[in-house]
């Protein structure tokens, strides 16, 4: 090993970029992952690749595909709301 070592020419980050991806942080509920971790382990993959797949298949979903997603609490209270006034 050298004694000093020159590093004014040195870039942070990992050294070897991967093309197309960019590295986040992100916050995901625990029940979350160990869903996609549970799933990565009985298929073999990674669970960031799971969720990276069904992140893609939402953002590719047509319209009449997003309408078959479950009714959520919000989304119903604000078609009630929405009519309510409409009346």
């Amino acid at each position: 090993m050298r004694k000093e070592y020159d590093f004014s020419k040195a870039k942070r980050g990992p050294v070897v970029p991967s093309p197309g991806k960019t590295r986040i942080t992100i916050m995901l509920d625990d029940d979350v992952i160990e869903h996609y971790r549970k799933q990565a382990e009985d298929s073999g993959t990674g669970y960031q690749t799971l969720i990276n797949a069904a992140l893609r298949q939402a953002v590719s979903a047509s319209p009449k595909e997003l309408d078959d997603f479950p009714l959520t609490v919000s989304s119903l209270r604000k078609v009630l709301r929405e009519e309510l006034h409409a009346a």
